[in-house]
């Protein structure tokens, strides 16, 4: 038995065109982890040294605070573990898009609880249940999102 490979020019635009709707798909879901990043890290900027709120998670010892770097390491990180989970779902079949939806809004809402659970200052939950809020929305409509073209 033998198959029968067209390489013939009538087959490589196909090639191509899939090759490049591929790297734009990547583009963008780079663009919109860094999107998410970048508007968690405005949110800290507008909150902690403009609005002076101290952004202090934990009591006690184990207190920290929060600067941007961490926000905009946390956030892309993150992303990038969203993502990942999102190409696994796709490979395994039609309804991955779907799946990853659910269970970015369900992992949405648990991160939204942390905040909540942890206690605070009114402003200090406020920021942080923004940038989940922004993060996550971000990332959830950013990634999962369908061109037209696709």
């Amino acid at each position: 038995m033998t198959i029968d490979i067209d390489t013939t020019a009538e087959t490589a635009p196909g090639v191509f065109a899939s090759r490049e709707a591929r790297r734009r798909r990547r583009l963008r879901r780079l663009g919109t982890i860094v999107l998410a990043a970048l508007l968690a890290t405005a949110i800290w900027a507008v909150a902690v040294p403009i609005a002076g709120v101290t952004l202090v998670v934990g009591s006690g010892q184990s207190a920290q605070h929060v600067g941007p770097a961490s926000v905009a390491i946390v956030s892309f990180a993150l992303g990038l573990v969203a993502w990942a989970l999102l190409a696994l779902l796709e490979r395994l079949g039609p309804a991955g898009r779907r799946t990853w939806q659910v269970a970015g809004l369900l992992v949405l809402i648990v991160s939204l609880a942390g905040p909540l659970a942890m206690g605070g200052a009114l402003p200090v939950l406020l920021t942080l249940e923004a940038m989940h809020l922004v993060v996550g929305v971000t990332v959830i409509l950013g990634l999962a999102h369908r061109p037209a073209d696709a």
